[in-house]
């Protein structure tokens, strides 16, 4: 069982000195996954799982996640513009317990606020057809919540505070 973090500080001093991280975008209709380098520099999208029930779901997710030997996972979080949390977060968290269950892999949330739409005005920036945007922009939602961890990690790092 893992633990789960709303303290990003505490989220990041679990983890070991190097590892690739998992970003998650978590929708009801697709699951986002891109990955890091195992020194947290640049985030990337790997794939785009079409979910179908929770168990196959993680079961993919897992996978991914032992394959790239992943030290630890991101969700964004879908904070509403105000910062409350809604039903969607609450079916984050909700997810995120259950995940915690299937993996010892440290779980962190992060605010994914305008992400996916930040990523849709990227991918229309460079003419990118209705069809392209809906295969792609979920994995890019993941690699663009995951870069914004890893950036936030750097300025730690940066600020003299470094996690470990």
């Amino acid at each position: 069982m893992s633990s789960i973090f709303d303290d990003f500080h505490a989220f990041v001093a679990a983890l070991p000195n190097r590892g690739a991280l998992i970003g998650l975008d978590l929708g009801t209709k697709t699951l986002g996954v891109a990955v890091s380098d195992p020194g947290w520099m640049i985030a990337s999208p790997v794939e785009t799982i079409m979910r179908k029930k929770f168990t196959p779901d993680v079961d993919r997710l897992l996978q991914i996640s032992d394959s790239r030997k992943a030290v630890g996972l991101v969700l964004g979080l879908p904070v509403n513009m105000d910062g409350t949390e809604g039903p969607r977060c609450q079916s984050t968290r909700a997810f995120a317990r259950s995940l915690s269950g299937r993996t010892p892999l440290p779980i962190a949330f992060w605010d994914e606020r305008l992400s996916t739409a930040a990523v849709e005005r990227m991918l229309i920036s460079f003419d990118a057809t209705r069809k392209r945007r809906a295969e792609v922009v979920d994995k890019l939602a993941a690699a663009y919540i995951l870069q914004g961890a890893i950036d936030r990690m750097s300025a730690l790092w940066r600020d003299g505070q470094p996690p470990f």
